[in-house]
């Protein structure tokens, strides 16, 4: 196994923020990106408390790059501009300003007081799920509300047609509806995001991926119940009725699975499928768990399999189609009702998405490890952007304060400072083939301390570097 991580001397002068001018040599053949949707340091940290009673103890813990990321978008428009006005700037020192506030946000879980200007910088100019999906996808940062459309009203390319077009496979996961914005971000173009039905033609239409998995099921709710007689906006993140009826009865590229049994065989390898690319949807309208009844953990829907599931099934597609198996591919996994839980700021739920989507992790290095090697892939973690603000309990009074362990199986103590996107600075892991690339160009910032990080820790790239590693990995020049 590689060793990339570098000492802070090296670090430092290694970090003025360029891009190298040529991808490297030896390039990888696959690289899985994993998103965990809306997740700031602290909710990483709530989950590892709640799962193991300390920190340290993931899987991502032992990558050899931990660092963090920008995450602000372009403007905060909804609409392209064409212009430089409203553009957005973004100063990491700003975040660590402790300067007393008296500012109070509304917001739909009630005010929350400002406390600090360092939060208040955090929670002004946040990007949206689709402006940072495009920032990680293309490499270009747009206004809030774009799939893959830039600020001059253009299509812009995205990784997963660099991917085809280079030969590998694609493949795209979520726990939400696979035209939401995060996968559709990897599959589609659009000037909205909400034109669901549109990106769900897309996805169906254009044959790009050889695996697309989510939710977005017209005849079940979110509660995993059967609904006979769906209206027409059932259909809508599939593209409509017309386009679901065409995936039942096999007149698209794609085969198609529902069940929870079927994901299972398919992770386990144990079903063939009719056709070499796959698209499936989870019995469930909304997301595989965070919308069941009830506010707690428990109780999960039997219809639902978990992400680490779809990760297997994912993978073991994507490896077993020509493409993928010769040539490689690209895959994006999304933890996203992460985000909704936090919008909820509900505790419970969040900690319960993010161990899922830990697990999808988990699933993803075994299957490496199993099934390839750390020199043929390379695993990127982290999140599109914060949401919730979520700090310790005496984070009022301590700027940035840490959440309070109360061991394994106990809720953490917190406080909540949004119901809302944040531009904090979130975390960034990577391992194996091509990693290094983050530290080559990542800037220092001393203000990271306040996380009580390694030292190693204390720098940070733009999300738009994400997918400059990726192409890197994979040895293909951005046009």
């Amino acid at each position: 196994m590689k060793n990339f991580k570098w000492n802070a001397l090296t670090l430092a002068l290694a970090s003025i923020m360029v891009t190298p001018a040529l991808a490297q040599e030896d390039t990888a053949k696959n690289v899985i990106l994993m998103i965990t949707d809306g997740t700031g340091i602290e909710t990483f940290r709530a989950a590892s408390y709640f799962r193991h009673g300390a920190l340290g103890h993931e899987v991502y813990d032992e990558f050899d790059v931990q660092l963090f990321m920008a995450t602000h978008p372009l403007n905060t428009s909804n609409t392209p501009t064409k212009s430089d006005e409203g553009t957005v700037t973004f100063e990491p020192a700003e975040l660590w300003n402790d300067e007393a506030v008296d500012t109070v946000y509304e917001g739909s879980l009630g005010n929350y007081k400002g406390y600090f200007a360092g939060y208040d910088y955090a929670r002004a100019d946040y990007t949206d799920s689709a402006a940072a999906a495009t920032a990680l996808a293309s490499g270009q940062k747009t206004f809030n509300n774009a799939i893959n459309w830039s600020n001059d009203d253009e299509s812009l390319k995205h990784i997963g047609e660099y991917t085809v077009e280079s030969g590998r496979a694609l493949g795209v996961v979520s726990s939400v509806q696979i035209s939401h914005a995060t996968p559709a971000g990897f599959l589609a173009h659009n000037v909205s995001r909400n034109d669901y039905s549109a990106i769900g033609r897309e996805i169906v239409d254009s044959g790009l991926a050889t695996v697309a998995i989510g939710t977005g099921h017209p005849y079940y709710d979110a509660a995993g119940e059967r609904v006979d007689n769906p209206g027409e906006s059932n259909f809508r993140f599939i593209g409509g009725e017309e386009y679901y009826q065409r995936l039942m009865d096999g007149e698209t590229d794609y085969a198609f699975i529902e069940s929870k049994e079927d994901f299972e065989a398919l992770a386990a390898g144990e079903i063939d499928l009719p056709k070499d690319k796959l698209l499936g949807l989870v019995q469930n309208i909304q997301t595989l768990q965070y919308n069941r009844p009830g506010v707690s953990g428990g109780n999960f829907l039997d219809t639902s399999p978990s992400l680490a599931t779809l990760t297997g099934a994912a993978l073991n597609v994507l490896n077993a189609s020509e493409t993928g198996n010769e040539n490689g591919f690209f895959l994006m996994v999304e933890g996203g009702a992460v985000d909704w839980a936090a919008h909820a700021n509900n505790l419970p739920r969040i900690i319960e998405e993010q161990i899922d989507f830990n697990e999808a992790v988990e699933a993803a290095v075994e299957w490496v490890e199993n099934n390839s090697s750390w020199d043929d892939t390379l695993i990127i973690v982290t999140t599109d952007h914060g949401n919730g603000l979520l700090q310790g309990p005496d984070s009022d009074v301590n700027a940035y304060s840490p959440i309070v362990n109360q061991g394994a199986g106990a809720l953490p103590l917190v406080r909540w400072h949004s119901d809302t996107h944040t531009r904090e600075l979130v975390p960034l892991y990577a391992h194996g083939a091509g990693a290094e690339f983050f530290y080559d160009i990542a800037q220092q910032e001393e203000g990271l301390s306040r996380y009580e990080v390694d030292a190693d820790s204390h720098y940070w790239v733009d999300n738009t570097d994400v997918f400059r590693a990726g192409l890197n990995a994979f040895g293909i020049d951005a046009e």
